[in-house]
């Protein structure tokens, strides 16, 4: 083959190399942009399917922090003899199982949400321990005076979680 014969084949074919590569170009860009789409659409779909999940997880959420605001689980849940560590030991068993009950809800919360809710748990707890060892609590009427003269000095554990409940429904809205 001659000089002249493989100037005329790269003539001849560079436009079919241009032609190509462009193409392959622009094939490649409408693919990943339809797929990027189709991924947007599902994600928007399935959003939109999970919506009334998240908020009923914010509901029930939302309740079980109203149950266990010190003010109204002293008041639901009543002593059943004279033993101070037993109404401690009742109200803490009656905030566990109520938590137990909703575990499932964190999965339609965000991770930030759920650790608000574990914290205003625990604080609640460790109110009613502390005010337990407390040298003037010798009943559980007593016990129950301390950890409400306690609320009278700052807002309840439970006023945090829902604070922070109530960010996350308007972040949803």
């Amino acid at each position: 083959m001659s000089a002249s014969d493989i100037l005329e084949l790269v003539l001849t074919l560079a436009p079919a190399i241009i032609v190509g590569v462009v193409a392959y170009y622009f094939f490649n860009n409408y693919v990943r942009d339809e797929e990027n789409r189709r991924r947007y659409e599902l994600r928007k779909e399935n959003q939109k399917e999970a919506l009334p999940y998240r908020i009923q997880a914010l509901e029930r959420m939302t309740l079980y922090l109203e149950r266990i605001d010190p003010g109204r689980l002293l008041v639901r849940v009543k002593p059943d003899d004279d033993d101070k560590h037993d109404y401690e030991q009742k109200l803490i068993k009656t905030i566990e199982d109520e938590f137990e009950h909703n575990l499932a809800q964190q999965i339609y919360l965000s991770t930030a949400c759920w650790d608000a809710i574990r914290s205003t748990k625990n604080a609640t707890i460790t109110l009613i321990r502390k005010a337990n060892m407390d040298d003037k609590v010798d009943s559980p009427n007593k016990l129950r005076e301390v950890v409400l003269s306690e609320l009278l000095d700052k807002p309840a554990p439970s006023a945090t979680g829902l604070a922070y409940i109530k960010k996350e429904a308007r972040e949803i809205w």
